[in-house]
């Protein structure tokens, strides 16, 4: 179970790391109003959601790693399993991202986001076959 921990705290280094350097705001880009101000585009809130759910995976993780009984890793894989789902929707169906096909949010960070979110819920299923009674 410690090897699963571990592969849970990596994931979630990657769904909350990763987002930072593959929005628009960080490339450059935003949205220009009428009156000259600009304002941030959706990929820009989908790396601050995800972040979000970058935190609780990884203690998520730590806790796996530090947890003897069975049904608290029992729990924690529900959890990761949940988060997972989270990381996968986030991009893909609640918050988005850029509907340009160029933009690099939609070539790199969401691609991204849903195969480290769908890992995510495989390693808690994992978790959940290997701890079932």
């Amino acid at each position: 179970m410690k090897a699963i921990g571990a592969i849970i705290v990596v994931l979630a280094l990657a769904i909350g790391i990763i987002p930072q350097f593959t929005d628009c705001l960080s490339q450059g880009g935003a949205i220009e109003l009428p009156g000259g101000a600009t304002i941030p585009m959706r990929c820009h809130w989908t790396r601050q959601a995800e972040v979000a759910v970058a935190i609780p995976l990884g203690v998520v993780g730590i806790a796996m790693v530090a947890s003897r009984r069975r049904h608290t890793r029992r729990v924690l894989s529900i959890v990761t399993v949940s988060l997972g789902l989270a990381a996968v929707l986030l991009p893909a169906y609640l918050i988005g991202v850029c509907a340009s096909e160029e933009m690099i949010c939609v070539m790199v960070m969401k691609p991204t986001l849903i195969l480290a979110g769908i890992l995510t819920m495989a390693v808690g299923l994992v978790g959940l076959v290997y701890l079932r009674d």
